[in-house]
């Protein structure tokens, strides 16, 4: 079996647990016999930065010509529109997507304009379309939504054509199966589109890869995090990951818990976000105990390393429509605090396998941070059963087993259908 995977972004040097979850995604599909081609947006030139995760994971990379089709946006302007999730145009993909040899699904991790191509295609080429919703389409807060709705408002979208040639609208009225790895999301589709095959596909960690200790990778390259307790958060610079909330709690922070320090890890997204959190570090007067150690790879033994040396893993996100972070600290022994996202909620046992708090009331959060540093053995339980949820329900092996069967499910389907209409 042979897979297209449609991606509407992938930059090493602004990966995120999208990127992370179709990598290994990837990997195990491989082991279950199912080869992988992944399709996605060319980097500009100079932004490359070293090796493509994808490729060295042994999956084939085709990158296409996209472009973001709206007039009046400075150079900057459309490179934040991509890196945050714009509706991009491709004219090339049509092409590649039709020569593609020996396709048995075409799976399209993006919606929208590139999404519609991939719809476009595979009614063309009597394939199923199976798409996956990462970033959430309905259970969205309300103050994101009206930001997705209005797009690019800077200047005028002539891409909206395109938009209404491919159908994209109707993208998953088309797909043969809708997935999405939150069941809230799940039943809200379900609801918009009755009769629809609408399936949880949550992503999956392996365990394997976060037992082994990688404390010394970590430590040598920062050494600043030496004989302190880490509070590790691990997310792209973007204000939906609400890094600055967590900055704001600084200062009572640091006052009641002396040895606490400030990890943040992840790419940065939105440039005027990562300024400003810079400007709000510098003005803290906490420098010494807050560290920015920038974009790790996936799988990277120093990322995995901050993970295990971390006391605790804090999410403050706004949104969070899963939560790989989460299930990434559990394998690796480690407890999390998370804010109370659709995402965090559907994994997270207040007080059983973790904890959960309010932004709007941030002595929750405080609560949840003395007993993490202050009750080891509490620490330690929680963390424990964390473990155990992601070695029984979110082995990344499972997952991808799965999402097989889904693929040969629909092939099977589409060729009984082809042969009785003969």
């Amino acid at each position: 079996m042979r897979v297209v995977h449609l991606l509407r972004k992938c930059d090493p040097a602004e990966w995120g647990g999208t990127e992370t979850a179709i990598q290994r995604l990837i990997e195990d599909l491989r082991e279950q016999g199912v080869a992988s081609v992944v399709h996605c947006p060319r980097l500009n030139k100079g932004h490359a930065s070293g090796a493509d995760p994808l490729a060295e994971a042994g999956c084939l990379v085709r990158r296409y010509r996209a472009f973001v089709p709206v007039w009046g946006l400075s150079r900057r302007q459309k490179q934040q529109h991509i890196a945050v999730g714009g509706n991009l145009v491709s004219f090339d993909l049509f092409r590649s997507l039709w020569k593609e040899p020996d396709v048995s699904v075409i799976h399209t991790h993006t919606l929208g304009r590139l999404g519609g191509i991939a719809s476009t295609i595979a009614r063309r080429r009597g394939l199923p379309l199976v798409v996956t919703i990462h970033g959430g389409l309905l259970d969205l807060p309300s103050a994101i939504k009206k930001e997705f709705n209005n797009g690019a408002s800077d200047g005028f979208d002539w891409g909206r054509v395109f938009g209404l040639l491919l159908k994209s609208r109707h993208l998953l009225e088309h797909a043969d199966a809708v997935l999405t790895c939150n069941p809230r999301e799940a039943e809200l589709l379900q609801q918009q589109h009755p009769g629809k095959r609408v399936q949880v596909q949550p992503h999956g960690v392996s365990m394997a890869r976060y037992q082994n200790d990688h404390r010394t990778a970590a430590l040598e390259a920062f050494p600043q995090i030496c004989d302190r307790d880490v509070l590790l958060c691990v997310g792209r610079i973007d204000p939906v990951k609400n890094q600055g909330w967590l900055l704001e709690q600084a200062g009572p922070l640091f006052k009641k818990h002396p040895e606490a320090m400030l990890v943040f890890a992840g790419g940065c997204t939105d440039e005027a976000y990562g300024g400003a959190l810079q400007r709000q570090i510098e003005e803290s007067g906490f420098q010494d105990r807050i560290l920015m150690v920038g974009n790790l790879p996936p799988g990277n033994s120093r990322l995995i390393g901050l993970f295990q040396v971390a006391r605790v893993v804090v999410l403050p996100s706004i949104s969070e429509t899963f939560g790989l972070v989460i299930l990434e600290a559990w394998a690796a022994g480690t407890p999390v605090i998370a804010s109370r996202t659709s995402g965090a909620c559907a994994l997270i046992q207040h007080g059983e396998n973790g904890w959960l708090f309010d932004l709007n009331n941030p002595p929750e959060f405080h609560d949840a941070v003395a007993l993490a540093l202050c009750v080891p053995e509490l620490r330690e339980r929680l963390a424990k059963a964390g473990t155990r949820l992601v070695a029984t329900e979110y082995d990344s092996a499972a997952v991808a087993a799965r999402l097989k069967h889904l693929y040969e499910q629909l092939t099977e389907t589409r060729n009984a259908l082809r042969h009785s209409s003969r």
